[in-house]
């Protein structure tokens, strides 16, 4: 069995300069892309980042209408509400269940256990 060899290019700084120019210069980065052989579709866009104008990349803007702005913000207003809730409500659990082993503690009995049996007859 043979080990299939892969090649890996590795571009020098000035080669990656010359071809952040030829984009900057209005070529598409597509078309250079081809035309270098350069693999990878991201490969021009990640140089672009670190070595030259970043305002030649694709931006996303998100317009949204103020319906959606406002139910967004109700949204995560009710999101923070039912986070404090569920807070609220950990911590008042907590707090019965110190309040039941301290009291387990100081009448020396399980209160758990004892808890649903009905009081004795005599």
């Amino acid at each position: 069995m043979t080990k299939e060899v892969k090649t890996i290019f590795r571009y020098s700084l000035s080669f990656k300069q010359m071809v952040i120019r030829e984009v900057e210069s209005g070529s598409e980065p597509e078309y250079v892309r081809r035309k270098y052989g350069i693999g990878g579709t991201s490969t021009i866009q990640k140089w672009l980042l670190k070595y030259g104008k970043s305002h030649l990349l694709n931006k996303v803007v998100r317009i949204e209408t103020m319906n959606e702005k406002d139910r967004i913000k109700a949204l995560e207003k009710q999101l923070k509400e039912a986070k404090l809730a569920l807070a609220d409500s950990l911590l008042a659990q907590k707090i019965l269940e110190t309040l039941v082993e301290e009291a387990n503690k100081e009448y020396k009995t399980d209160l758990k256990k004892n808890f649903g049996s009905g009081s004795s007859k005599s």
